[in-house]
């Protein structure tokens, strides 16, 4: 049975957790203040979760009632995959919320965070009959590593887990039909670049769709494009410091 941290009075978060922990809980908090700046936040819903270091698959998620621009390091809510809160907090998780997560980090080793999200293009691209088309860059690059889940209703059903593992396989990237999308990254920083290439693919198909005609560029250069998207990965970290510094010059509440 899982035990909860306690805080001593006058102790912080940040008292009581690894340096490793702490940084991860810095970037996640990040990630959500990225997510309310793109304008890609649904209120008090949707998450963004990350696997505590050196833990038995804990991860962090975000408090349930809380914006997305109020996010702070400390205010993330540790838990286990049973949905267990294991360290002192006033505040609760969404049930929604732990069943995805907690599906993907008990199943992929490599998921050190995964990134939910319900944007207009994202959902309008997850109802569109073929899904994501290969008509743009952005799409190209991330294509073949989209997976697809079917619609179940509002992801309260833990049954529901492993039917959405069995179609994200060892994919990175996943459409929730009728629903929204989804990343995977061994570290927020992936997390964030697939999610965020995946997004702008969507916005650009529904652009696209809007105007009644669009180009579908070759085979061939689908295929080199395609291959071409396969590095993406090693640029997360270079995007995700320049965004670190955006979000310092803005507001560095998300430290805290």
């Amino acid at each position: 049975m899982s035990t909860v941290a306690l805080k001593k009075p006058g102790q912080s978060v940040r008292d009581l957790v690894s340096p490793e922990e702490w940084q991860v809980r810095v970037d996640l908090a990040a990630a959500y203040r990225l997510v309310a700046l793109n304008g890609w936040d649904d209120l008090i819903f949707t998450h963004i979760s990350a696997r505590v270091p050196n833990s038995d698959h804990h991860f962090l998620i975000n408090p349930y009632g809380y914006l997305f621009e109020e996010i702070t390091a400390s205010s993330l809510v540790k838990v286990d995959l049973d949905g267990n809160i294991l360290m002192e907090t006033d505040s609760f998780i969404n049930p929604a919320g732990y069943t995805i997560h907690s599906a993907v980090h008990g199943a992929r080793e490599d998921a050190g965070c995964v990134l939910h999200l319900h944007t207009d293009a994202g959902v309008g691209v997850s109802c569109h009959e073929e899904g994501l088309l290969p008509i743009s860059q952005n799409a190209l690059t991330v294509i073949e590593d989209v997976a697809y889940h079917a619609y179940e209703g509002i992801a309260l059903n833990l049954d529901e887990r492993e039917r959405l593992v069995a179609d994200l396989k060892a994919k990175n990237l996943m459409i929730l039909r009728n629903h929204g999308t989804l990343a995977v990254g061994t570290n927020v920083a992936e997390a964030w670049l697939r999610i965020f290439t995946l997004e702008r693919a969507c916005a650009q198909q529904v652009a696209a769709l809007a105007s009644g005609k669009y180009v579908i560029p070759p085979q061939s250069v689908q295929e080199t494009t395609m291959a071409q998207g396969r590095a993406i990965g090693g640029l997360a970290m270079l995007a995700w410091n320049a965004l670190l510094r955006k979000l310092d010059r803005i507001d560095p509440g998300f430290r805290n």
